[in-house]
């Protein structure tokens, strides 16, 4: 029973530690007003913010490569005043997110 516990107990570490950031666009989940996306059934989703992720369906469906949410990225920090080198600096890592994976 204790090896189980254990078990578990590992698996949730990893699954808090993977979701510190948006599988979609890379933004960190502390900074989503809402703490997270939500599922077709109205629960939260804890792996996709709630700009990229609500109601179970990706909020930007023509964005269909990593290459394309960098860019829509660094455009939105742009408009916040980023300077566009900082937006690739932040998005460098977009493809290696869950959502981009190849299945």
């Amino acid at each position: 029973m204790e090896k189980i516990k254990r078990h578990i107990i590992k698996q949730n570490k990893t699954r808090i530690k993977m979701n510190k950031t948006c599988q979609s666009c890379g933004m960190p989940m502390k900074r989503d007003p809402k703490s997270g996306g939500t599922n077709a059934d109205g629960s939260k989703n804890e792996m996709y913010c709630s700009y990229c992720y609500q109601s179970g369906k990706f909020t930007q469906p023509e964005i269909t490569t990593p290459e394309q949410m960098q860019d829509f990225c660094v455009e939105k920090m742009k408009e916040m005043g980023f300077p566009r080198i900082i937006g690739r600096f932040f998005t460098r890592n977009v493809p290696k997110l869950e959502r981009w994976k190849e299945k």
